[in-house]
């Protein structure tokens, strides 16, 4: 039986440095997700410094919400730095059939071969060059319909595909478990799940990807159960979310973790 408390007092225990390259929306609410769970958040993203900072980085996060051909010179430097230095990496192709440029822009990054992947089911359609019904960066697609792409995605680059929703599946396409941790109030809440790629990325430092990034999301479903606990309106929801990600301790993961391999 995993021991799914065990990455997080291992991410603990490092106090990983999580360099984020994400959207205007999510930084605030990212950097101080990351500092409850208990790893180091740096929020950075032009071209001169970023791959530099990619190398001393513990890990990478890429997020594609807000984008400029600026930024986006910045996240391959930093992709690619991030491979030469062996440092993980986290890609969030948010909304990535939206537009030509975010389809571009997607493709580019994934050539690069992330080790993580995580999307809402629409979005790895979208990378994966299927149909989806999704129009921005909400998802209209279940994450059954996405299953079988995420699965040849992950076969494709080497790396684990997260697909998220009210039943999360995690693949390196292979092998997958599922995460049934969660709860309805997250998505009412702007930027929890741009937020979660800083949170797996801390998670998957020095441990098995498709284990780690498992972990990681049923412990930030976990904070979400245990958030809608002492609330039932967004506002207050959002600061009991960030207490509740500060509060769990290994072993109540483990004994709350939500997971089935399939």
């Amino acid at each position: 039986m995993t021991d799914w408390g065990h990455y997080l007092s291992h991410m603990r225990a490092n106090a990983p440095l999580i360099q984020n390259i994400t959207n205007y929306v999510a930084m605030n609410v990212m950097a101080n997700a990351l500092l409850a769970s208990g790893a180091s958040p740096a929020m950075l993203h032009a071209e001169e410094e970023a791959g530099e900072f990619a190398a001393l980085a513990s890990a990478l996060t890429i997020n594609i919400g807000t984008l400029s051909t600026d930024w986006v010179r910045g996240m391959i430097v930093a992709a690619e730095s991030a491979n030469e230095n062996d440092t993980p990496w986290v890609l969030d192709p948010v909304a990535a059939g939206a537009t030509a440029f975010r389809r571009e822009t997607s493709s580019a990054l994934l050539a690069l071969k992330p080790s993580v992947i995580r999307g809402n089911a629409s979005e790895i359609l979208a990378v994966c060059g299927e149909m989806t019904k999704g129009k921005g960066a909400d998802s209209a697609d279940s994450v059954t319909e996405a299953e079988a792409g995420a699965r040849a995605l992950a076969a494709s680059t080497g790396g684990i595909v997260a697909v998220t929703g009210p039943q999360d599946l995690i693949t390196d396409g292979t092998r997958a478990y599922r995460v049934d941790n969660g709860h309805a109030m997250m998505p009412l809440v702007t930027a929890l799940g741009c937020t979660l790629n800083g949170v797996i990325a801390s998670f998957i430092v020095g441990k098995p990807h498709l284990e780690a990034t498992t972990a990681a999301i049923a412990y930030y479903g976990l904070a979400g159960q245990l958030a809608a606990e002492t609330t039932s309106a967004p506002g207050s929801f959002a600061t009991a979310f960030i207490d509740a990600l500060y509060t769990i301790t290994p072993d109540q993961l483990s004994d709350a973790a939500r997971i089935q391999e399939s």
